[in-house]
């Protein structure tokens, strides 16, 4: 109170003509500025698979001039982004080229032709193989999806968070008082190709939010199935964000790859009241008719565009 009063006074000594009840106004205003979150903007992308496509490094270097444009607070890719081959090093090179924080979520095909995890990671610059940072008043926790369980001989890509990789996430978001963003490359939502641990994982985001007293796990985002859409259970979201690339197309036999004129990708902007924005990038298939999918086909649609999306708490 004596602060408060000190600067009542200097401010009505310093303007005569500025009244009592004007100061008071501004004090509070002031007040109540200093105590509201931060604001992020994250500049996102998926799935580029540049080892697969012919145009790679055109799709990064307009996302790079478009985030170094915008200037948000860092960039994310979720995975499928590259292996660490040599020759790979321009595409790194133009990822390297944005003027801010970068990061990299660790894919099933970024290991193609037997590379490991660790090669990935040094390759990419990135923080480790899962790990955490602190943004303007959020934490984010970026997960690897692509461990396989002792023991586990199924074929396939791996597709598991193991119990080692659980602990240190409980124990890293438990240690935080901040609102909580994941990232993980496979779907912890889908059961279709997504993480196998899903349901497990879900009950421990809600345990964490239950014990906290507060929606602490705010939303998890993923690559990985090339589609566009928002689930959410027990009241927290769980984002899907299109392939930069292409997208898998279901006739009645095999699957076909449909791909985009022009690179997909998004901005997520957090809001003072929490509430988040995700504006997407649209655009339109070389050669694929939208409505070509297999009647029989009833899972999410192929669509070449990233959906904006309004997310409440």
């Amino acid at each position: 109170m004596k602060r408060r009063n000190f600067l009542i006074n200097a401010l009505i000594g310093g303007a005569a003509m500025t009244s009592t009840k004007e100061v008071l106004a501004s004090v509070k205003d002031s007040a109540a500025y200093a105590v509201k979150k931060p604001v992020v903007r994250i500049g996102i992308c998926t799935d580029l698979h540049h080892d697969l496509i012919k145009d790679g490094e055109k799709r990064i270097q307009a996302f790079i001039d478009e985030m170094n444009i915008l200037k948000p607070d860092f960039i994310i890719q979720i995975g499928d982004f590259c292996v660490p081959k040599e020759k790979n090093r321009p595409l790194m090179d133009i990822w390297n080229q944005f003027k801010g924080p970068k990061y990299h979520v660790i894919g099933n095909h970024d290991t193609d032709g037997g590379f490991t995890h660790d090669q990935v990671v040094d390759f990419w610059g990135a923080k480790g193989k899962y790990y955490s940072f602190d943004t303007n008043g959020y934490h984010f926790v970026v997960l690897n999806g692509n461990e396989r369980p002792e023991g586990d001989t199924s074929k396939g890509y791996p597709r598991s968070i193991t119990k080692q990789q659980v602990q240190w996430m409980k124990k890293d978001i438990e240690s935080t008082s901040l609102p909580v963003i994941v990232f993980c490359h496979q779907g912890i939502d889908n059961d279709m190709d997504g993480i196998k641990e899903g349901a497990l994982l879900r009950l421990v985001f809600e345990n964490i939010n239950k014990k906290a007293s507060f929606k602490k796990i705010r939303l998890v985002l993923s690559g990985h199935n090339h589609e566009d859409y928002l689930n959410t259970y027990n009241n927290i979201p769980y984002l899907q964000i299109n392939s930069m690339a292409y997208q898998f197309s279901h006739p009645e036999k095999g699957y076909a790859f449909a791909h985009t004129e022009d690179p997909l990708w998004a901005v997520l902007t957090i809001n003072p009241n929490g509430t988040m924005d995700l504006k997407g990038t649209k655009s339109t298939y070389v050669s694929f008719d939208m409505n070509s999918n297999s009647p029989e086909y009833n899972g999410y649609p192929t669509v070449p565009w990233i959906s904006d999306r309004h997310i409440t708490l």
